[in-house]
């Protein structure tokens, strides 16, 4: 049991922060992941020791990069038949394994073939990762405003990945004429942040309403007061553990969740509207184009008749910046909101694709080394915008919107939606830019716009409310938004008098004001 104990007496803020640390390694190196590849793909010495990628066609390099995105998005969906079986933790860990066997295929490929399985064994990990970590951490929070700025937390930390992959990417490439084989060191690198997130959370717990789903009481209830810092019969950790307990009683009512729900819900908490927005609000994401310019950003540069050298710099400049962009909305996103942050970065973001799909696309006479810089400037600024409002926020909202008892069907959902989303448009987008040029970016730049009017109809505002908050948010009728109403009025009452934030937060709260948030942009679809 000693290695089991080591951490059993930490508790309070000290757990949390052990908790984001390892979710923060695993969430870095989905970042490393997805930039990994980018700096070392088009090099002499890669191409050569895996067999020549350009003699066989010119979907290669499209597939090998795009592979690991389907493999990702499969293994999401998969984790939704054996997540909750499993746990959050659980299923973490076991991403965390098949990112060590990846990497050891990838480092050591002397072939097209081991270097895809490499790519698709390090996918199904992410999947995992990315399909728990979010729901971990929004499970953990102590308070509803908390929620937000942890999820963003390790949402910058997996762009500061993608930039740090970028950058170690260059500084080994220029020594590849000396040692040919130091492109497999950046890949075999993989396995250090899964092997550093996997020996902490191995120690650590999983989440209280996950124990409670599960029925496992008693570690539930030791979970929540750890976390609390409080004796399990303090009123706060009740006050907590009731609404927990309650909220999967009233989802017991609606009875079994069926996957015919996704097309055609009549749940009257709208279960099967709140899972497929997880998988509708992450697939947006990506159709705006954020990873076409991750995965392919060295040939964009070198497309604007930037040496190698130089595009690799660029690179690493435009995915820097975009990991500093990625850490203000740690601070604003529980005052802006959910929903103004991704309408208004949408737009954004398609204004500065406009702009880049003009200059790119004007007739060579009037192309200049100034109209290079200032497409430059705005694929930078396209992806400060898009930090500012849909890195993260969509990773927050799935998890938030889900009820309990399905939570770990809507984090499978959402990293699902993101990683086939993705897989279409760095397949897609990689060929693109090979056969059509800059043209390709129109794409993504229509759904830009497509994707503020999604969020301004169809997704309510869920800032300021715990989890289990928001059932009432998409109660369908009016009697059971009164009884959901009701019983968290009669709780929080109940236990007015309790000390600190949950205290605090009871005394706040009335039907009135939940009857307000209800009729404000979330009417029932």
């Amino acid at each position: 049991m000693g290695m089991f104990s080591a951490l059993d007496n930490v508790q309070g803020r000290t757990l949390y922060r052990l908790m984001s640390a390892a979710c923060g390694s695993a969430f870095m190196l989905y970042g490393w992941d997805a930039g990994v590849l980018g700096g070392i793909q088009g090099t002499v010495e890669f191409n050569s020791a895996i067999g020549n990628i350009p003699s066989k066609g010119p979907f290669i390099i499209p597939i090998i990069a795009s592979i690991y995105n389907l493999a990702a998005g499969v293994c999401s969906l998969l984790v939704s038949f054996y997540g909750m079986r499993i746990g959050r933790k659980g299923t973490i860990l076991l991403g965390c394994l098949l990112i060590c066997i990846g990497a050891l295929l990838q480092a050591s490929t002397y072939s097209i073939a081991q270097i895809i399985v490499g790519r698709i064994v390090t996918g199904a990990g992410i999947g995992n990762i990315a399909a728990a970590v979010p729901t971990y951490m929004a499970e953990m929070s102590l308070e509803a405003k908390e929620r937000g700025p942890e999820v963003s937390y390790q949402l910058a930390l997996l762009i500061s990945g993608v930039a740090l992959a970028y950058w170690v990417d260059l500084g080994f490439v220029q020594g590849l004429e000396q040692h040919p084989w130091l492109w497999r060191i950046p890949l075999a690198l993989q396995s250090c942040f899964a092997i550093f997130a996997a020996s902490l959370l191995f120690l650590l717990p999983d989440t209280p309403r996950w124990y409670y789903a599960t029925g496992r009481m008693e570690q539930g209830d030791n979970v929540l007061a750890r976390l609390h810092s409080l004796p399990v019969e303090h009123e706060q950790v009740q006050l907590v553990r009731e609404e927990i307990l309650s909220s999967l009683k009233e989802e017991d009512d609606e009875g079994s969740f069926n996957w015919w729900l996704l097309f055609w819900d009549n749940s009257e908490l709208q279960f099967g509207r709140r899972l497929r927005t997880s998988f509708l609000i992450n697939w947006a994401q990506q159709f705006l184009g954020i990873n076409m310019l991750v995965y392919f950003s060295v040939t964009i540069f070198a497309n604007l008749n930037y040496s190698p050298l130089l595009s690799g710099i660029l690179a690493g400049v435009l995915n820097t910046v975009f990991a500093v962009a990625s850490y203000p909305p740690i601070y604003y996103i529980e005052r802006v909101g959910r929903r103004a942050m991704m309408i208004w970065s949408a737009l954004g973001c398609g204004v500065c694709m406009l702009v880049y799909v003009i200059i790119t696309t004007l007739p060579v006479s009037k192309q200049s080394k100034a109209t290079n810089w200032t497409a430059v400037v705005f694929i930078i600024l396209y992806e400060i915008v898009f930090a500012f409002g849909w890195l993260g926020t969509c990773w927050i909202y799935g998890p938030e919107i889900a009820p309990l008892k399905y939570r770990h069907v809507a984090g499978s959902l959402g990293a699902a939606g993101e990683w086939f989303s993705t897989w279409v448009m760095v397949f897609g987008g990689g060929t693109g830019i090979e056969a059509v040029g800059p043209k390709i970016f129109i794409w993504p730049l229509l759904c830009c716009f497509l994707a503020a009017a999604y969020v301004y109809f169809l997704c309510p505002e869920t800032t300021g409310r715990t989890l289990e908050e928001i059932d009432v948010l998409f109660a369908r009728s009016q009697d059971v938004r009164d009884r959901l109403e009701k019983g968290e009025v009669e709780r929080r009452a109940s236990h007015g008098s309790a000390s600190g934030p949950m205290g605090r937060r009871a005394s706040q709260v009335s039907a009135t004001g939940m009857n307000k948030a209800h009729s404000s942009g979330i009417e029932k679809m």
